[in-house]
């Protein structure tokens, strides 16, 4: 499971730094719009990213699985954010606004917000899946125009922050809330229809 899990991750990993390195670079509404770059080669090559597998897990034997997408993920975005670091320094200022408006929130709106980028990710995943990729053209600038929290994508701009902000318990247990708020919301559409069943 291993080999055919991590390294597929580290690739999303890097795809999604991808798109938020031109964020941080353009910003605004094109930023947002550009970033759909990453998702859009991580549906097309079949690759691991944590969002895009939380909300089709089975209820037993996927967890060590989506353990294993969410490591190599972050492994991804750390490789690119020692890149990004070294070569286009610029974006580390950009990166660290950012990192220091999630630690200004807090950490339960940020696992709120990250619930609506969860909801977000997985229909367009959904839709991605059955060949109409406008929802996730669309999907992608939605969540980052709402404000909304998406857990690797953050993974690669708390990465690229300075080393003292990186290391703290506060970021951490941030972060942690983040990746819970995703998993909801990539999962509140069965969480729903389960529901409204009983």
């Amino acid at each position: 499971m291993f080999r055919n899990i991590f390294p597929p991750a580290i690739l999303a990993g890097i795809c999604i730094s991808i798109g938020c390195v031109v964020n941080l670079r353009t910003g605004g509404v094109a930023g947002a719009v550009l970033f759909a770059f990453g998702l859009t080669a991580v549906v097309y090559y079949g690759l691991k990213l944590y969002t895009g597998t939380a909300g089709f897990i089975r209820r037993h034997g996927d967890w060590p699985m989506l353990a294993t997408v969410l490591a190599g993920n972050i492994v991804g975005c750390l490789l690119m954010a020692l890149m990004i670091r070294y070569a286009q320094p610029d974006c580390v200022a950009p990166a660290t606004a950012i990192t220091d408006a999630r630690l200004a929130k807090g950490v339960l709106p940020c696992f709120l917000l990250a619930i609506g980028c969860g909801f977000i990710m997985t229909t367009a995943v959904q839709f991605a899946r059955q060949g109409k990729m406008l929802a996730l053209l669309l999907g992608v600038p939605v969540f980052i125009l709402c404000g909304f929290t998406h857990s690797i994508a953050d993974a690669f701009y708390f990465l690229l922050a300075p080393a003292d902000m990186l290391f703290t318990a506060e970021l951490l247990i941030l972060y942690i809330g983040e990746v819970a708020g995703n998993f909801v919301g990539c999962n509140l559409y069965r969480l729903v229809m389960r529901a409204s069943r009983t």
